[in-house]
């Protein structure tokens, strides 16, 4: 009889290493943290989300003011990533085919072929996304959710792992648009990056001293395969969940819905994010099943870019990050 647990125990953990493969996935958030941190002082909660979102197959916004690193951590994280990068410098006299590509004709062979833009590529990174107007940003639709350009009635896939990595300045307004609701929802996480502390600071001006004239970019290499990283995002599709926390997610969710302080709640694909995001933060932490915690690390920079205030509680001063709390803590922790 104990023979046969001690079998039973032997497959159980075989089967746990071969379907999630812990070890390797933690081994590959590790050589991309060691990488960045390198350059980058601090900011291990950002990174955390920008790995949660690399392998949730997702896009992030970033948010802050000038100087605290927005441009550069992307910069960073595309460079630790065997895979294209592209860089796109949003401006008010952006055009769609700018970033898309057009159509041009060829005199050589007398007919017309497709030149591509810089969004055909794997890691994009926008800067300023909200200095284009309206019909630019409409071009980031359809290639943010579905992954494809359709040009001319002719539709092209994008080469897979395809990431959007978007920075914006949440305090200068002059020459900028507010992004549309529709391309916001696009985005998995909207993350905000704050001035770093006092010792983070001085950690910085250290760095830089020995660093001396050599390129901050230049000092990161290349750790992760294109192949990895699709392998370890089609893993992640397979990290558990209980339906009790199905229902928890649904739960706040719905709940932004019905808040007197929202005007525009969360939508089903609010829920969606919340749980692609749990999933790949748990893998992360190196767990085959979701946790309630999990959950909670990721509401929030899944959620406050969705929510709209009422008039009231803008004018007032609120902040969505107050009423989600306010709402997640309305809800019972399923255990």
């Amino acid at each position: 009889m104990e023979a046969t647990e001690n079998f039973d125990n032997t497959e159980n953990n075989e089967l746990f290493e071969s379907r999630l493969k812990v070890q390797e996935l933690n081994h590959l958030a590790y050589r991309i943290r060691n990488e960045i941190s390198k350059i980058i002082v601090g900011q291990e909660r950002v990174l955390d989300l920008l790995l949660t979102a690399l392998l949730a197959n997702g896009h992030v916004l970033i948010e802050g003011v000038p100087g605290v690193a927005k441009t550069l951590i992307a910069k960073l994280l595309a460079k630790s990533l065997d895979t294209g990068f592209s860089r796109i410098q949003f401006t008010p006299d952006l055009m769609p085919s700018d970033v898309l590509g057009t159509t041009v004709f060829n005199s050589s062979t007398s007919g017309f072929e497709f030149k591509s833009g810089p969004v055909f590529s794997n890691m994009i990174l926008i800067d300023e996304v909200n200095r284009a107007p309206a019909k630019t940003q409409s071009a980031l639709f359809e290639v943010m959710e579905e992954r494809q350009v359709t040009i001319d009635g002719v539709t092209r896939p994008m080469v897979q792992p395809f990431m959007v990595l978007a920075t914006q300045n949440p305090v200068e307004h002059e020459g900028t648009y507010r992004l549309p609701e529709a391309q916001l929802d696009r985005f998995l996480f909207k993350i905000k990056i704050d001035y770093p502390s006092l010792e983070q600071e001085v950690g910085i001006l250290q760095n830089a001293c020995e660093r001396g004239n050599v390129n901050e970019v230049d000092q990161v290499q290349p750790v992760v395969t294109a192949a990895e990283i699709l392998e370890f995002q089609e893993l992640v599709h397979h990290v558990l969940v209980q339906p009790q926390l199905l229902r928890y997610i649904a739960t706040i969710v719905e709940k932004t819905r019905n808040h007197s302080s929202l005007y525009l709640g969360g939508s089903p694909r609010a829920s969606l994010s919340i749980l692609r995001a749990s999933r790949a933060f748990a893998a992360l932490e190196g767990r085959d099943f979701v946790t309630p915690e999990d959950i909670q690390e990721v509401l929030f920079p899944v959620l406050t870019h969705r929510v709209i205030l009422s008039p009231e509680k803008e004018m007032e001063g609120v902040k969505p990050e107050a009423v989600i709390r306010q709402i997640v803590d309305s809800v019972e922790v399923p255990r």
